[in-house]
């Protein structure tokens, strides 16, 4: 008997790193359903998959609107069948000090990537729950535990993220359901959103060092769909982020004040005409990549350790084992 094929759905999955994990699905022989604004990424995103062999349906979709997204839930699982996973990636940023922000853009920016996961966890649970059964990948950021200036609206959001999903977790524990919700954390990431994010600085803006190709999250999304792992962080960038907002947060508001606002921007002058998609998508296929591959990293010793933790502790147990049998 042929095996049941996952059914995925992936939201924001026209560019960066939410094409990265619609690819990745695609690659392990997942039906993906890819959500997101933009028409032409999402053609390309699904001429990729089915050239890998795979099967993907674009739905142009504006997460930000909870009808939009209760309706291409239900078209997935008209076409594809029921939904196995659901990994809410969509996102939408602004690059500015608070004081220059209008309220259209912080609203914007939160709705996307705030409201934009409560819509999809909510359309998802519908499906999911009467059925016992199913993940839901809420893709977090180490700006979730430790928030940096320039952006507010984005920090404010992951921060909202994990509230909300903590408070949906304990709702389905009380509910005894098997529905399983986990949060993948991830440091700076080489993709587009610093070429069309929204932008009120002097100079074009850079992911916060190190920096990581999107396929090295795209792999941990994957393994986290699959294993039932409360939380997952991607890099010691991450780590170091949240153990040291828990030890001294102050201090770390004061070293952020001075390290970064110049870190999030490079040295090249940003254009004042450069297309944003803050309200509307720009055009054309962004692809997965941004424009920092020299720079990025493609894998995470961090994090296939994080993900092998247990093959990792009985190695070091063995070793250990072994020392103290030639000591003794």
């Amino acid at each position: 008997m042929a095996t049941k094929r996952e059914v995925v759905v992936v939201t924001g999955a026209s560019a960066g790193v939410g094409r990265a994990v619609a690819r990745e699905f695609g690659r392990h022989g997942a039906a993906v359903a890819l959500l997101a604004r933009g028409t032409d990424g999402l053609q390309a995103a699904q001429d990729e998959i089915e050239r890998m062999g795979g099967e993907a349906i674009a739905l142009p979709t504006d997460v930000a609107q909870a009808d939009q997204v209760e309706l291409a839930a239900s078209e997935v699982e008209r076409r594809l069948g029921p939904i196995d996973i659901w990994v809410n990636d969509a996102m939408a940023t602004v690059f500015a000090p608070i004081w220059d922000l209008t309220a259209d853009e912080f609203r914007r920016a939160t709705e996307v990537t705030y409201l934009g996961f409560v819509y999809g966890t909510q359309a998802a649970l519908r499906r999911m729950m009467p059925r016992d059964q199913g993940t839901v990948v809420q893709v977090g950021s180490a700006l979730a535990h430790r928030s940096i200036p320039l952006q507010a609206p984005y920090c404010g959001a992951k921060h909202a993220i994990i509230g909300f999903t903590d408070s949906v977790r304990s709702e389905l524990i009380h509910a005894k359901s098997r529905v399983h919700l986990t949060v993948v954390n991830l440091p700076g990431v080489n993709t587009p959103q610093f070429e069309w994010g929204r932008n009120k600085m002097p100079h074009r803006p850079q992911p916060v060092p190190p920096i990581y190709q999107p396929e090295v999250p795209a792999r941990a999304i994957y393994w986290a769909a699959h294993h039932r792992r409360r939380e997952l962080d991607v890099g010691f960038s991450t780590v170091k982020a949240v153990l040291g907002n828990k030890v001294f947060p102050g201090l770390l508001d004061w070293y952020l004040a001075r390290k970064a606002f110049g870190g999030q921007q490079t040295e090249r002058q940003r254009r004042p005409d450069r297309p944003d998609n803050l309200f509307a998508p720009v055009a054309g296929d962004h692809g997965a990549h941004g424009r920092f591959d020299r720079r990025a990293r493609g894998r995470s010793v961090q994090s296939w350790v994080n993900r092998h933790r247990g093959l990792v502790a009985a190695g070091l147990a063995v070793a250990v084992g072994a020392t103290l049998t030639r000591v003794l």
